[in-house]
């Protein structure tokens, strides 16, 4: 490699991103598996709402479910940013929210779930 093949082989790699990062839809399906005790992905609601068609949803509103007065007043939508707070901890991002779930710690492994929910429509 030479100094002016160098720059543009940094550029690219740059615009690569990191692989370490990146979503992965199937294991974001599989990490899907401790929540569908109580989550559908068909839009039947169970202990929890349906999370199909989250992504873009206002918190709080799927149809046909008793929402905590916590969840129905968090003033905001469903995005990767809000799901990733959510699931990191749900009680801190919603306080007073009854879903009895500690949180998932591996940031990864949020991202991922984020992807595969992303795909419900």
């Amino acid at each position: 490699m030479n100094k002016t093949t160098f720059p543009l082989v940094l550029a690219l790699l740059a615009l690569a991103g990191d692989p370490a990062s990146a979503q992965d839809v199937a294991a974001g399906k599989a990490a899907f598996a401790q929540c569908s005790a109580c989550h559908s992905i068909d839009g039947s609601n169970g202990a929890g709402p349906s999370l199909v068609g989250i992504t873009g949803r206002k918190a709080g509103t799927f149809p046909g479910f008793r929402f905590s007065r916590a969840m129905k007043g968090a003033g905001f939508s469903w995005d990767e940013k809000t799901l990733s707070a959510y699931l990191a901890d749900p009680q801190q991002a919603v306080p007073g929210n009854v879903m009895p779930f500690s949180g998932v710690a591996d940031a990864q492994q949020r991202r991922d779930l984020i992807a595969y929910l992303a795909t419900l429509k």
